[in-house]
């Protein structure tokens, strides 16, 4: 029996390109590592970095992502393998449709891109209130 904390990890066959959405200023080369706070929930130590092959879930990373700079989206090439992610795919969405997936292994920053747009003011709002229910019911990311 697979229990939740004995997570098989399940690879996947998507090519990509794929994206990162965040606030920091980054450039071509740089490595995006496990390890760090997360840019979401309580900030702890993120144990995957995350991707996608949408520029549309790219976008709301972007635009989600905790600091004070301006919402950035890179193309980035991962290391090593990358598994679906679990707090976008299984019962929320089964055959991730988001193309949204983590890894334990850096992702290396290829480009900046700048031709994306933004959510509107009221889906973001609406997106913010979600994020902030799930908060109070005390619902993190899935993270082990």
């Amino acid at each position: 029996m697979n229990m939740k904390n004995e997570r098989t990890p399940s690879r996947t066959l998507d090519c990509g390109p794929f994206y990162h959405g965040t606030k920091a200023d980054l450039k071509a080369g740089d490595m995006l590592e496990p390890g760090y706070s997360s840019n979401y929930g309580e900030g702890k130590k993120a144990n995957y970095v995350y991707l996608t092959a949408t520029l549309d879930a790219a976008t709301w990373g972007a635009e989600l992502a905790v600091g004070d700079g301006p919402g950035r989206i890179y193309r980035v090439e991962p290391t090593g393998p990358i598994e679906d992610d679990p707090n976008l795919t299984d019962k929320k969405f089964p055959g991730n449709p988001t193309r949204s997936y983590r890894t334990q292994y850096p992702l290396r920053v290829m480009s900046e891109v700048l031709d994306w747009e933004g959510h509107s003011a009221e889906e973001l709002k609406n997106m913010r209130d979600h994020l902030e229910k799930l908060k109070r019911l005390g619902i993190e990311a899935i993270n082990d």
